[in-house]
């Protein structure tokens, strides 16, 4: 089982973005997991238009209700696992907008995937410890 970054789910949704095509094969193929908190990041892209997009919010939350969610099992953090992680982003020396990709890879940890599949794939390296997920392409 893999792991989704947002990355992933906002390419598969996107045909013209340039990793549409491998996106799309993978989230169809199913089985794969994803943070809950993807799907807010992934409605703030498709909304926000910060990378040319621009989609209204109705549409976008139809095409996460229908394209991603049959295809990928939510995951979330327990409160406890919530604050353990924070705890450990601080001694690891995490800091701004990395804490959310560290949340993910966090999930990815607790739900015990194999692989963590991002198009950010320095993000996400820089983070990763002994016994995580291995971080890769799509």
């Amino acid at each position: 089982m893999a792991f989704l970054d947002t990355s992933v789910l906002v390419a598969s949704l996107d045909p013209d973005d340039p990793q549409h095509g491998v996106c799309d094969q993978l989230l169809s193929a199913g089985g794969h997991e994803a943070y809950a908190h993807a799907l807010a990041e992934a409605l703030s892209v498709l909304t926000g238009g910060r990378l040319g997009r621009r989609v209204a919010p109705d549409l976008a939350s139809r095409l996460l209700e229908e394209s991603i969610l049959p295809f990928v099992k939510l995951r979330t953090l327990s409160e406890r696992d919530t604050v353990a992680a924070l705890r450990d982003s601080a001694a690891r020396g995490v800091r701004g907008g990395a804490v959310y990709d560290w949340l993910h890879l966090c999930a990815a940890r607790k739900a015990k995937a194999e692989a963590f599949v991002t198009l950010n794939l320095r993000d996400f390296q820089a983070l990763v410890r002994p016994g995580d997920p291995l971080v890769q392409a799509p």
